[in-house]
């Protein structure tokens, strides 16, 4: 297993004195994901939960729709994961045969539009369900940090994590791009067919984009907490779809952008 965290020599200055110290930095590395034979992305990562980076990609990208579509997914070279298709039926070739290159800020380059994502199908959401308690999300941030084990050692990761409607965690990944941690979550549930996520509350602890909300709509998300700004185009999106999208989440504090509704004391 490779490695996410690294120790490198440092000269640390503190006010007028310097010494030579050790210091741990959050792992950044490529990974290719091929289709096949074929190159589909190539993203930059924290090691670790790449099978299910890979899955939850193709997935929120609208390539694959159902888990019973990979036949295999293994690592078969270092930096380089390989789904192997049960079929090729029903799989849009163009849309594989595209090379993306992903940085691990921004999420997919030239993702402009909402009518793009409109053609990708995402699951309508129920706009009764989940009933929210105001406390609850008070809780998620503090709950989250509390788990970011990586982050901790280094402060240089995002985090993104699934809570139930009573705030208590169901999962939690880490990562230096913070759509890779979302991938990486709903890539999991997608291979142990848990979607839609439709009772679940997504926390991020970054902005809340558009690339992340499209992410969050795909897995059936209907709520999205970020500590960070929302975009407008996210907004947007949100508004559209019915989620509850929620940002500045933080120091018993938070906006609401779209979805109060869902709210049961507001």
């Amino acid at each position: 297993m490779k490695r996410n965290i690294l120790t490198v020599p440092i000269q640390k200055v503190e006010n007028d004195t310097v010494s030579a110290q050790q210091d741990l930095l959050a792992v950044e590395e490529p990974l290719q994901i091929l289709v096949g034979e074929r190159n589909v992305a190539i993203t930059m990562r924290t090691p670790g939960n790449d099978e299910a980076l890979a899955a939850g990609f193709l997935f929120t990208e609208g390539i694959l729709l159902d888990s019973s579509q990979i036949s295999a997914i293994a690592m078969d070279a270092p930096n380089r994961v390989t789904v192997t298709l049960a079929s090729e039926d029903g799989i849009d070739l163009e849309r594989l045969d595209r090379h993306f290159y992903i940085s691990s800020s921004c999420g997919v380059c030239g993702k402009a539009s909402i009518q793009a994502l409109e053609t990708i199908g995402c699951p309508a959401l129920d706009r009764d369900r989940p009933s929210i308690d105001p406390g609850v999300i008070h809780r998620l941030p503090e709950v989250l940090r509390t788990k970011q084990m990586v982050f901790e050692r280094t402060g240089g990761l995002h985090a993104a994590a699934l809570f139930d409607p009573s705030g208590a965690l169901l999962s939690v990944r880490e990562d230096v791009g913070r759509h890779n941690a979302v991938d990486k979550l709903i890539g999991a549930a997608f291979l142990e067919r848990r979607l839609p996520l439709a009772d679940s509350l997504l926390m991020v602890s970054g902005r809340a984009s558009f690339e992340l909300v499209q992410k969050a709509l795909m897995a059936g998300i209907p709520v999205m907490a970020a500590v960070g700004a929302p975009s407008s185009l996210a907004v947007e999106l949100a508004l559209r779809y019915g989620m509850t999208l929620l940002g500045f989440v933080r120091d018993n504090r938070f906006n609401i952008y779209s979805g109060q509704g869902r709210f049961n004391r507001l």
